[in-house]
């Protein structure tokens, strides 16, 4: 009993952590209430400046690549219970944005600047349009779940832990990425974009589109034709004329986490 409480106190601390990331990197990338943001002038080197947002970005992404990994879940829950295993995985991304958000170099620099009010004020509302999708994409599947802290409830109550199962909401049946989306909003919807923007902005796409590729590549190395004609049905980012409809593959269209890993993955 009292190791369940212990990873069930270690769940519960990991997603604070996560929550309180979370609301900073909305202010961080939309450059308020915050004392560190994306935006400001640029103090010292410049190639000095943008090696170290290179390097912060770099970190961020290997972490979150290399740790959604079968490969690397296989060897490191020989090592860390598989109870935690998700919600170390959820604070080890919090602790590589939070060391993001520490050490971020502002470039300066102007790329554009809107100054009509209507336009701003549309910026702002796709900004965040962008960042709700996000938090409403892992409620519609399951967010406790994605975030670690079912994975240490259901011992600490005495249950086994069960998959979740598969579903396609509406979002998954527009794009097969509707998170990936909520976040390309959240960092190009901006009345001024920086020189530090724009290199965040291209970066993190870059990651985007290449995560996509690895997580696609194993879903469908595991789910066969299931996935492959999902993905020929539905765009991946882009929202086109195509709709999946309920019937039209019966495969269920594999939920995705707000850290990027698919939830079809982490129920492996």
């Amino acid at each position: 009993m009292v190791k369940r409480l212990l990873f069930f106190g270690y769940g519960l601390a990991a997603y604070l952590v996560f929550l309180v990331t979370f609301l900073y990197a909305i202010a961080f990338v939309g450059g308020f209430a915050v004392p560190r943001r994306l935006d400001g002038p640029l103090e010292g080197s410049l190639p000095a400046a943008l090696a170290i947002d290179c390097g912060l970005l770099t970190i961020f992404a290997v972490q979150h690549s290399v740790m959604a990994r079968r490969w690397f879940k296989e060897r490191w829950t020989q090592i860390v219970p598989w109870a935690i295993e998700r919600s170390t995985y959820v604070l080890c991304a919090s602790l590589a944005l939070l060391l993001l958000f520490w050490q971020w170099r502002p470039l300066g620099g102007s790329i554009w600047s809107v100054d009509n009010a209507a336009a701003r004020a549309i910026l702002w509302t796709l900004f965040a349009c962008g960042w709700g999708t996000v938090l409403v994409v892992t409620f519609l599947i399951n967010h406790f779940d994605l975030f670690g802290l079912r994975q240490v409830w259901l011992p600490l109550r005495g249950k086994p832990y069960s998959p979740i199962a598969f579903r396609t909401p509406a979002p998954y049946r527009i794009v097969r990425h509707p998170l990936y989306l909520g976040f390309l909003f959240a960092f190009w919807m901006t009345p001024t974009m920086t020189l530090a923007h724009l290199v965040f902005a291209l970066v993190t796409t870059a990651y985007i589109v290449l995560a996509i590729q690895f997580e696609e590549h194993d879903l469908v190395a595991e789910h066969g034709s299931a996935y492959a004609n999902y993905r020929r049905m539905v765009p991946m980012l882009i929202p086109g004329r195509r709709v999946l409809s309920g019937a039209t593959t019966g495969a269920p269209a594999p939920s995705r986490t707000l850290d990027g890993t698919s939830a079809l993955e982490e129920r492996r």
